[in-house]
């Protein structure tokens, strides 16, 4: 059983917003961060978006 879009549509925390930062700044890939902050890949795509945040492309 997936609990993968347990969290759909929630809003960011302070503390998830610093994790995201801090990821990636240490260039984590999108999968290793988006499992780290258990959210999907593509909520972490659009917020680091947002927060114009670069993020590492794993091949």
């Amino acid at each position: 059983m997936s609990d993968k879009f347990e969290r759909h549509k929630q809003p960011w925390t302070p503390d998830e917003l610093q994790a995201l930062h801090r990821l990636a700044a240490k260039g984590m890939g999108l999968k290793a961060i988006a499992k780290a902050l258990t959210r999907s890949e593509e909520s972490i795509k659009a917020r680091a978006k947002q927060d114009k945040l670069k993020i590492a492309k794993k091949r």
